[in-house]
């Protein structure tokens, strides 16, 4: 048989050692206290602070306990609802276990943001109030039901879809070949023949200086006429004009 009376007196003692300067016992019998918890300083150093009330039911932890909100500050309608809430479902997940340290550690961690959400969008507030409080486990896996008619409407979405990316890659790929230069163009297109002999030559044009020291002059040159050779004969290869 369970000794529910030792179960609290123990849970009790923990409590009043892990929250030392925010615990408070209201009344032994039935056993009734409040924790407060107090949220981070925001940007003006405002804070969120709510004191929670806990009475243990004669059955607890196999009955959940009797809680409420003793007092707040900052916190608007919506805050205190989504709280209680909250509240009812750690509740009903923790039956048979102490569990005031995990409510108290829920609430904390719900209200622990609250002052910078506050200048946040609406949209953006409850996204992070979904990241910081997600929804049950239940609810994670709650969607749309497939079937047939579904399925082959997202299907043809699908296909439709797929064969416009198709046909927008086909075009590209043609308005590239479209541009696409042959090998002439890309030849006269390509810079690095500007250090080519072809471009030294037209840089050069008519401007090539010769230096005439390098040829003799021609008058000084002692050239005899084959043709006053009478042993000269144009037809006969071995015939020499210097005998």
């Amino acid at each position: 048989m369970t000794d529910y009376s030792e179960e609290q007196r123990n849970e009790l003692e923990a409590l009043e050692s892990i929250y030392p300067d925010s615990f408070t016992v209201l009344s032994e019998t039935p056993p009734s206290f409040t924790i407060t918890v107090t949220s981070e300083a925001g940007e003006n150093d405002e804070t969120v602070q709510t004191t929670l009330k806990f009475t243990y039911s004669e059955k607890y932890p196999d009955d959940a306990p009797l809680y409420e909100i003793f007092s707040q500050e900052n916190l608007t309608d919506s805050d205190v609802s989504d709280i209680l809430k909250l509240l009812a479902l750690q509740a009903e997940e923790n039956l048979g276990m102490v569990m005031i340290f995990t409510l108290v550690s829920a609430v904390k961690l719900r209200i622990k943001n609250i002052p910078f959400q506050s200048k946040l969008p609406k949209s953006v507030r409850v996204a992070v109030q979904t990241e910081t409080h997600p929804p049950h486990p239940q609810q994670l896996f709650h969607g749309t039901p497939v079937t047939i008619e579904n399925f082959l409407s997202w299907k043809a979405k699908f296909d439709a879809e797929l064969l416009e990316i198709k046909k927008k890659r086909m075009k590209e790929d043609e308005q590239a070949g479209k541009n696409k230069l042959s090998g002439k163009q890309l030849f006269e297109t390509d810079h690095n023949l500007d250090t080519s002999d072809i471009q030294f030559l037209e840089d050069a044009g008519n401007n090539v200086e010769v230096d005439e020291s390098l040829f003799q002059e021609m008058d000084d040159l002692e050239l005899e006429d084959d043709e006053d050779d009478p042993d000269y004969n144009p037809a006969d290869p071995e015939s020499d004009s210097a005998d």
